[in-house]
């Protein structure tokens, strides 16, 4: 029997959707390879400016999605990933503007020689072809996924979160009439409208037509998609990242770090989970005054058998600091994205090195140190895409890196890592040049 004809009616239509988008997607491929940059920059100043006259029904369908997230209960932190405002989309077109000033990567020649037979041999940079994505609640990706793929000579089909469906559609078609507009070939940027689980499994094993998939969400959608998919896979990554506080930290430059870089956002995959303290990186009292620090921001401290015996020995000290809940094994493994930070005390660098390396997720790792041999140990031993040295892990950012936006935050070591951006989304091409030459 046909596997089609088991199909229900909504998961027929939802293949039959993907289906048409992926084909549409494949035609332009072919044909917005070829786009020069001036077309290519001119359509990412015209997707800035729809984005600016459509700004009242953007916000209008973002408005929806979340107030359906909160009448469903969403917690704040993840409405907060699905919030637009007008300060957001500001942001999204001074990313596109980034995008449009950055050099075009489709063309250039990354090295070449010539052999001793007189043939000529270039590697050339390329685009991937048809790029799909698959994310979760925030409809920033939306516009960042379609900047880079336009501007690297790729169609993308974009396949988010039924959260915020309202907003990738205003979205979505706000940027494709805009590309459309200066010539950019209809197909370039296409959104899979239907909430069916099936649209995105067929999404994932479109190998005809799909060159490349990239998930971008939490841990359970980048397992789903990596175990499902048969397209290709550039797994970005969840973020466990780590903060050590070294015995030579500046423990004030250390406290705002650690404040920084799980406070001001937590939900997002650069936020720190995990703090490591060496036992003699500063006096116990500074030590519990920074925990404490923490709980009046509202995060809730969860800590080592030695965390949680110094913060009870001194807890007379501090008249607001709340006792630690005991962290369990799975604490410092979990990417929490809530104000929630697992903390261990521990007595050498090499321990700290060896607790990320068996519990990180390989996203971002910090050091705060006025040593530079532990510095240098730290970022030479830690395996992970970004490490910092007396930084705070919330730069782990393609805008903050000057990408102008990114695609995701890869974690493996194949083809891309750390934050994708125009480059990543190429791959490359060997063009030989002869006179005749034959073997």
């Amino acid at each position: 029997m046909d596997a089609l004809t088991e199909l229900t009616a909504d998961e027929t239509a939802a293949y039959a959707e993907v289906d048409a988008k992926a084909r549409a997607a494949k035609a332009t491929a072919h044909r917005l390879a070829t786009v020069g940059a001036g077309i290519k920059n001119a359509a990412l100043f015209a997707m800035a400016d729809a984005l600016d006259k459509k700004r009242r029904e953007i916000l209008d369908a973002n408005s929806r999605d979340v107030g359906n997230a909160q009448g469903n209960g969403v917690a704040p932190h993840m409405v907060d990933r699905l919030l637009l405002n007008d300060k957001r989309i500001d942001a999204m077109r001074d990313g596109l503007a980034q995008v449009a000033a950055l050099p075009d990567p489709v063309g250039d020649v990354v090295g070449g020689w010539r052999r001793p037979n007189g043939l000529q041999i270039n590697k050339v940079r390329v685009p991937l072809g048809v790029i799909g994505i698959i994310y979760e609640s925030r409809p920033n990706v939306t516009v960042d996924a379609a900047a880079l793929c336009l501007k690297s000579g790729n169609a993308c089909i974009l396949r988010g979160g039924k959260e915020a469906i309202y907003s990738n559609i205003a979205l979505t078609q706000t940027l494709a009439h805009a590309v459309e507009s200066v010539g950019i070939p209809a197909g370039a940027i296409s959104l899979i409208e239907t909430t069916d689980r099936a649209a995105a499994r067929r999404l994932m094993t479109l190998n005809k037509y799909v060159d490349c998939l990239i998930p971008r969400g939490g841990a359970s959608l980048i397992e789903t998609v990596v175990k499902t998919a048969t397209v290709p896979v550039i797994e970005t990554g969840t973020g466990n990242c780590h903060i050590y506080i070294d015995k030579d930290a500046d423990m004030t430059l250390a406290e705002r770090i650690v404040v920084n870089a799980k406070t001001s956002r937590p939900s997002v995959c650069n936020a720190a989970e995990t703090l490591l303290i060496h036992s003699q990186a500063a006096p116990a009292l500074t030590v519990v005054g920074l925990l404490q620090n923490l709980q009046e921001r509202g995060v809730e401290i969860r800590g080592c058998e030695r965390t949680v015996r110094l913060v009870d020995e001194l807890k007379g000290a501090y008249r607001s600091l709340i006792p630690v809940t005991p962290a369990t094994e799975d604490d410092f493994y979990n990417e929490f994205n809530d104000m929630i930070l697992a903390v261990k005390i521990l007595d050498s660098l090499e321990e700290a090195v060896a607790h990320i390396n068996e519990y990180g997720s390989r996203h971002s790792e910090a050091i705060v140190s006025r040593s530079y041999a532990s510095a240098q140990k730290f970022t030479d031993e830690v395996d992970a895409a970004v490490v910092y040295v007396n930084a705070s892990t919330r730069f782990t950012d393609g805008y903050e890196f000057g990408f102008g936006a990114e695609i995701g935050i890869s974690n493996q070591k194949l083809h891309a890592r750390g934050p994708m951006g125009l480059e990543e989304m190429t791959t490359i091409k060997y063009v030989v040049r002869g006179t005749g030459q034959v073997r």
